[in-house]
């Protein structure tokens, strides 16, 4: 009798090691999946913002959204008036039935300095980013001297 209760202490022994290893598997768990959404939410961010830096740069430089659209690979939108470029998951330039994200760039203001609103976000989701965007007129500043 003294060795069957030995044998079944350890049983329960192991059974409570099992039980506590499998909760601090779970967190574990719990924790590289966590730090994967993270990693993706980062790796989003840092191309968004590229592509953002790209198109007010563009925009900066040209101060026409027609040609902003065209150069970054979009188009205009007629219904809002604004330049839109589609991206898809790996962030290349893509049409809309690809698309994962989107970049809109509206113009705010008619007169100089060009004020516009460029946001970037996923298609049918959040918004990743958004800013403002002045262009200065360089055809005013010529037309003076």
């Amino acid at each position: 009798m003294n060795n069957k209760s030995k044998a079944s202490l350890f049983l329960i022994e192991k059974l409570i090691v099992i039980v506590v290893f499998a909760i601090c598997a779970a967190a574990c768990a719990d924790i590289f999946v966590e730090s994967y959404l993270m990693a993706n939410d980062s790796r989003d961010m840092n191309f968004a913002l590229t592509a953002a830096k790209n198109g007010a740069e563009l925009y900066k430089s040209h101060e026409d959204l027609f040609e902003t659209a065209k150069m970054l690979g979009g188009k205009i939108n007629a219904d809002s008036g604004s330049a839109v470029v589609y991206y898809d998951s790996g962030w290349q330039v893509s049409g809309i039935e690809d698309a994962e994200y989107i970049m809109r760039i509206r113009q705010i203001d008619d007169a100089p300095p060009f004020l516009s609103e460029l946001s970037i976000g996923k298609i049918g989701g959040e918004e990743i980013l958004s800013f403002t965007v002045a262009a200065r007129s360089t055809t005013a500043s010529r037309e003076k001297s």
